[in-house]
């Protein structure tokens, strides 16, 4: 009995309407909110905006395959002139040092630090600093002055004092007398032995 009740219900013509009601249930919610259009904007203006975003999506993905065409080219030539990626880094580096020097921060900071040198070097202290560097310097150049004036009069001292003098005589006692037995010796080496000490004799007969 109950598997013939059950055939029934299911060969039923309700069955059917059943299935028709359940179909026309929304299954999603959130399609169904995207099918309304946004606050403000109409059906046609939100159909136009949608075929823009596509055409500006489109034209992105062309501009990406031109950009990677591009930058496969710009290596081959690079690679033929023998450029190597350090040639442009540092390319890229002196771009930007340039980019920055030009730049108003850069512009406004020297400017700034030419203020500041100047309010420094016109300070009282700076002043006060430098003239007493100049003072120190000068007294330095006078201490070592006065350092070579007493070594020269301590060396004069000690040339005017007994022992140098008697040291000086000695010395020169030696020199002479090396000097003296020099000549006598290159005296003897150039004359004749005795011959001329001796004045010529006169042999002719009376």
């Amino acid at each position: 009995m109950e598997s013939a009740s059950q055939d029934i219900n299911l060969n039923s013509p309700n069955k059917g309407l059943l299935s028709d009601a359940m179909t026309d249930v929304p299954v999603d919610s959130a399609a169904s909110a995207r099918t309304s259009p946004p606050e403000g904007l109409t059906l046609a203006e939100e159909e136009e905006l949608r075929s823009e975003l596509a055409k500006v999506e489109e034209e992105i993905g062309t501009l990406r395959q031109v950009l990677a065409a591009k930058e496969r080219h710009c290596g081959e030539l690079k690679r033929k002139l023998g450029l190597t990626p350090l040639d442009g880094l540092k390319q890229n580096l002196s771009k930007s040092w340039h980019d920055v020097q030009v730049s108003n921060a850069y512009v406004k900071t020297s400017e700034k630090l030419g203020e500041w040198n100047d309010k420094v070097t016109q300070s009282d202290f700076y002043k006060k600093t430098q003239e007493t560097l100049s003072q120190a310097g000068q007294k330095t150049s006078a201490a070592l002055s006065n350092v070579g004036s007493v070594i020269s009069r301590k060396l004069g001292d000690m040339r005017n004092s007994a022992t140098f003098k008697s040291f000086e005589d000695r010395v020169g006692t030696i020199k002479s007398r090396v000097v003296g037995s020099r000549e006598n010796s290159t005296d003897g080496l150039h004359s004749p032995s005795g011959a001329g000490d001796k004045p010529p004799q006169d042999n002719t007969p009376f």
